[in-house]
C-alpha cells in the first residue's frame, strides 16, 4: 500500500517569509493541510490561496488537525513558545532562523523537542549552498591546518520602507534586536557551522542610520578555544561593499564570496617556515566558481522531509542552530555591558538585559 504523504501545516502563514516555504513545500511529496496567523483577514486570504483550513489560534489547529509537522514562520520571540506548542501537540518542527530570540527560550525548545522525540529543524539555507559545502570539507578535513584567524563581513542595506513594513521589525520586544537577529544569523550560522562557536566575545552594537530600536550595525572581536582570533561586522546601513568570509589556517587560507571560493596554500606549515626563512611563503592558488546555491528553501525543506524518512537530525538541528543565536546574544551583551563575554553565555543575564530593553 502506498505510504501516507506528511501532513503540513504552516503557523505564521500571513507573513513575507512565508511565501517562499509554500513554494518549496508545493515541489515536494507533502500535504499542507492547514494554516494559522494572527492576522484574520490576510492569514485567511493565504490560507483559501493554499486551498486549506485557516485557524487564527496554532493550538486549536494542532488539536483540530494533529499534523505531522509544523513549519513556523512568525517573529522570532515566538518561535521557541510555539515550537514547545508543537512537540506537545506531537509534531516535527522547521522553525525560521533564528531558533528564538535568546537562548534560553532556545534551550527550552531543544529539551521539548527531545522530550517529546521530534525533529528540531531550522532554516538556514546557506549550508547547502557548493560554496559553503565546499569549504565545509576543506575545514574538516583539515586542510587549512590550524586556524589562525576569521573574517566574516555581512552588509545589508535597507530602506525605511522595509522597517515600516511590520511594526515589530528591529524593535526589542517584536524582533528581539536588529541586524543580529534578522540579517546576520545566516552569516553566523555558517561561521559556527565551518569552525564551530568562540570562547570570548567584545561586541559593540549601535544605531547608525535608521530610526529603529535594535541596532542596525554590529561588530565583535573573537576568540576561540584553540588560540583563533576573529572579527564579524554586520548592518543594515553600509553599501559599497560585498559579503565575504575569510578563515586563516597555518596551512591555508579559505576565502569565501559569493559562489566563489578561494583557497591559498601553503608549501608548509607557517610555523616551520617562520622558523626558518623570512618573507612570504610559497602560495598555491586555487579559485573555483561554483555552481550557484540551489533554492535554499527547497533544499532545507528536502533535507528535513528526508531527515524524518531516514530517522536522523537534519541539517541544522536545534543544537546546531543555538550556536548562531549564542553568538548573537553574545554581542548585545558584551556591547550593553561594555566588556568581554564568556560562552556558553549567561542565560539569566542576558535574559536580564532583554527584560530591562523591554520594558516601558
Amino acid at each position: 500500500m502506498p505510504t501516507a504523504l506528511p501532513r503540513y501545516v504552516l503557523i505564521g502563514c500571513a507573513a513575507r517569509v512565508a511565501e517562499a516555504h509554500l513554494s518549496a513545500l508545493a515541489e515536494l511529496p507533502v500535504r499542507l493541510v492547514g494554516a494559522s496567523d494572527i492576522d484574520p483577514e490576510r492569514g485567511r486570504l493565504r490560507a483559501e490561496a493554499i486551498g486549506c483550513p485557516f485557524f487564527v489560534d496554532h493550538r486549536a489547529m494542532l488539536a483540530a488537525l494533529a499534523p505531522d509537522v509544523a513549519v513556523i514562520s512568525t517573529p522570532p520571540p515566538h518561535h521557541a513558545p510555539i515550537a514547545i506548542d508543537c512537540f506537545q501537540a506531537g509534531a516535527h518542527v522547521l522553525v525560521e532562523k533564528p531558533l528564538a530570540d535568546e537562548v534560553a527560550a532556545a534551550d527550552r525548545a531543544i529539551a521539548a523537542a527531545r522530550d517529546a522525540g521530534r525533529l528540531l529543524g531550522v532554516n538556514f539555507p546557506l549550508r547547502f549552498r557548493p560554496a559553503v559545502e565546499y569549504a565545509r570539507g576543506l575545514v574538516t578535513r583539515g586542510d587549512l591546518g590550524r586556524i589562525m584567524r576569521v573574517l566574516s563581513v555581512d552588509p545589508w542595506l535597507r530602506g525605511a520602507a522595509y522597517y515600516r513594513s511590520a511594526p515589530w521589525r528591529s524593535t526589542w520586544k517584536g524582533e528581539g534586536g536588529g541586524v543580529l537577529l534578522n540579517q546576520a544569523p545566516h552569516a553566523l550560522d555558517v561561521l559556527c557551522h565551518l569552525i564551530g562557536p568562540p570562547a570570548r566575545v567584545w561586541g559593540i552594537t549601535r544605531v547608525r542610520l535608521h530610526a529603529v530600536e535594535g541596532e542596525d550595525s554590529a561588530q565583535a572581536m573573537l576568540e576561540y578555544d584553540g588560540g583563533a582570533l576573529g572579527y564579524v561586522a554586520a548592518s543594515t546601513a553600509e553599501a559599497g561593499t560585498d559579503k565575504m568570509m575569510e578563515i586563516v589556517g597555518d596551512r591555508a587560507v579559505l576565502k569565501i564570496a559569493g559562489d566563489r571560493v578561494e583557497v591559498r596554500r601553503f608549501e608548509r606549515p607557517l610555523g616551520d617556515h617562520v622558523a626558518s626563512a623570512d618573507g612570504a611563503p610559497v602560495e598555491q592558488l586555487e579559485s573555483r566558481e561554483l555552481a550557484p546555491a540551489p533554492r535554499g528553501f527547497l533544499a532545507v525543506h528536502r533535507d528535513f522531509l528526508a531527515a524524518l524518512s531516514e530517522k536522523r537530525p537534519p541539517r541544522c538541528d536545534g543544537a546546531e542552530a543555538l550556536m548562531s543565536l549564542e553568538l548573537a546574544n553574545a554581542i548585545v551583551l558584551s556591547s550593553f555591558q561594555e566588556k568581554p563575554v564568556s560562552l556558553p553565555l549567561d542565560r539569566s543575564a542576558y535574559a536580564s538585559l532583554l527584560a530591562r530593553l523591554r520594558s516601558p
